[in-house]
């Protein structure tokens, strides 16, 4: 049992701006729909600024200031939500040098895309959590063909098709009592 609304959890929600510095369509996937789920508090992060992994950039056990930045965004996260795009693979490394700031943390997955590619990455997302140690909730999975009629973003990009609107609620509500479970503050 759980009671929602007594408790909060941060999640960080990962984005990479596109084109010339506007934000990504994915960005407006959480947006929305997290303003219904009381409790639930999303942190907007782009991983644009990250520079490719490159371990001679560690000096003396330390990092580059802007991945300690984003290292330490993750280590006060509750929970993370990964839209399986390109450059996540990047931050994935970055946040996995020792210490592993993934460790431990509550997961969920959405794909915006066509065709079977967003699928397939996310299950192999899944294979890669295993060793960083993420705990994915299981279900509901979200998998959007944002080509398939009916427009499923507006021209703004922000995500007005209903159902992948309740989806996308669905999916956020479960990643948020998973991780009030993984904490101990619900059964």
């Amino acid at each position: 049992n759980c009671n929602l609304h007594s408790n909060i959890a941060e999640l960080l929600f990962f984005f990479f701006p596109v084109g010339g510095g506007g934000s990504s369509n994915y960005r407006c996937l959480a947006m929305e729909v997290s303003k219904s789920i009381n409790g639930l508090e999303i942190e907007y992060v782009d991983i644009s600024p990250l520079p490719f992994l490159n371990t001679d950039l560690e000096v003396d056990g330390t990092y580059p200031p802007v991945v300690e930045a984003f290292r330490q965004k993750i280590l006060a996260a509750d929970s993370v939500l990964l839209l399986h795009l390109r450059p996540l693979k990047n931050a994935i490394d970055w946040a996995s040098r020792p210490p592993n700031v993934w460790a431990d943390k509550a997961a969920a997955i959405v794909s915006a895309g066509g065709g079977f590619g967003g699928g397939r990455s996310q299950y192999h997302l899944r294979q890669t959590g295993v060793y960083l140690n993420l705990h994915f909730i299981n279900k509901p999975e979200f998998f959007l063909n944002a080509f398939q009629p009916p427009p499923k973003f507006d021209t703004e990009g922000n995500l007005i098709d209903v159902a992948a609107k309740e989806k996308l609620k669905e999916i956020l509500l479960s990643l948020y009592t998973f991780t009030l479970r993984l904490q101990g503050k619900c059964a």
